[in-house]
């Protein structure tokens, strides 16, 4: 199995998803790896009055297994709430480390 669709696995299995987007944006980077660099839009009510850095802290935590398959995780985390509001996708950088 890919490791895109493993942490996709993991995400649905961690949290009840309202919306899910999980972008490889490993062409984008200087590492030149098929499955280094990604970014990763949840929506979920189970990130209701919790703050920013507990929420990266509960994708972490359930993707800790996987993560060292990886170089970077863009973590872009909202509830139903917030998604509803939201404007436009945010857009990731370009990532000049990992030589």
């Amino acid at each position: 199995m890919q490791l895109q669709a493993l942490i996709e696995e993991e995400i649905n299995k961690g949290f009840s998803v309202c919306h899910l987007i999980l972008e490889n944006e490993s062409q984008m980077h200087s590492r030149g790896e098929l499955e280094s660099h990604f970014k990763l839009v949840l929506v979920s009510n189970d990130f209701e009055g919790v703050t920013k850095v507990r929420r990266h802290q509960s994708i972490y935590k359930v993707l800790s297994e996987l993560m060292p398959q990886f170089h970077a995780l863009a973590l872009h985390l909202y509830t139903e709430k917030e998604w509803a509001v939201l404007s436009e996708l945010p857009t990731s950088s370009l990532c000049g480390g990992g030589h």
